[in-house]
């Protein structure tokens, strides 16, 4: 007889996962792509959960006070924003996430992206469908010597390096706590203003907390020089997307891509949902094959492991 009840913020987890958690005694109960904070709350209540593997739908106060029995917040991947750390601390619940688990996706995602926007590849694909050609001035950017600017610089935005430097980019970063010796090519700048005044394409590795929300800002991105392109797989809020709309009007930046907004999804009517100068993805850089299943079997492993009085690697606990 199944002994845990563990709740999937999802309609599905990779099967190593699965496997791991129902030989630890574990029931899973998946729930609809991205439920309600209440939607949580009210199965966390409705089984008594003993743990939440949390990919989709925020784990708040409510949800953490709705079973006694609730001992781990697993996220399956590495950003913990949606969890209420505080409200875990108070209740004793184990709070853990999967470091590593889709640095090279992620990274892959974000180069992509670089290139398709400096390469202007979905502007000129649109205007190729509706009949166009190219123009007199039409052109393209070179990659080779472009300036890139990684703000977070740990294990995603040092596998950006990675990839970015055999192009020829000039690498330079802030933040994070890699060893930029440790990439010849890439150098740490003074500050944030100075990596945002001498940056060509933008980059955003850090994760959203109270000190990053809109540390791109409308200043920030004033900063950087007309004609730059600002690419953010990390999380909405942490550029300001009111202000990147106007940049984007103005012309002062060139492109951007997003796979993340601040309310995900975005309205329909959200201004950037449909801006031309806009490629945009559906928090998807981390979906991949090998990702999913890393993601799934490390936070199926931090749940076996506090459920049945086992040891959850230090490294992917979280303190509040």
């Amino acid at each position: 007889m199944p002994r845990f009840n563990v709740i999937m913020t999802s309609p599905r987890l990779a099967a190593p996962a699965v496997e791991l958690l129902e030989r630890a005694g574990c029931t899973i109960h998946y729930m609809e792509p991205f439920p309600s904070a209440d939607a949580v709350t009210e199965l966390t209540r409705a089984i008594q959960a003993d743990a939440i593997l949390t990919r989709q739908g925020p784990v708040n106060a409510a949800a953490m006070a709705a079973s006694p029995r609730l001992k781990v917040v697993a996220r399956h991947g590495v950003g913990i924003d949606d969890v209420d750390l505080a409200a875990a601390a108070a209740h004793g619940i184990v709070v853990a996430r999967a470091p590593g688990s889709n640095t090279q996706a992620v990274a892959e995602h974000t180069m992509a992206m670089i290139l398709a926007l400096a390469k202007d590849l979905h502007t000129l694909s649109v205007s190729l469908a509706n009949g166009g050609w190219r123009g007199g001035a039409t052109k393209v950017r070179d990659i080779a010597g472009m300036r890139l600017g990684i703000i977070g610089y740990g294990a995603i935005g040092q596998a950006v390096a990675r990839l970015a430097l055999p192009f020829g980019m000039r690498v330079q970063v802030v933040g994070g706590s890699g060893e930029v010796t440790d990439q010849p090519g890439v150098t740490r700048a003074a500050s944030l203003d100075a990596l945002l005044a001498t940056t060509d394409a933008l980059t955003i590795h850090c994760p959203l907390t109270a000190d990053t929300r809109d540390l791109i800002d409308a200043a920030g991105l004033a900063r950087l020089p007309t004609g730059a392109i600002v690419v953010n797989t990390a999380r909405g809020g942490i550029v300001n997307e009111t202000a990147l709309a106007d940049a984007l009007e103005s012309g002062h930046i060139a492109g951007a891509a997003l796979d993340v907004f601040a309310q995900e999804p975005p309205a329909d009517d959200h201004p950037l949902r449909h801006h031309p100068k806009i490629i945009r993805t559906p928090h998807v850089s981390g979906v991949t094959d090998g990702a999913l299943v890393n993601m799934g079997v490390m936070a199926a492993e931090c749940i076996a492991a506090v459920l049945t009085g086992g040891t959850v690697p230090p490294e992917r606990i979280v303190r509040a």
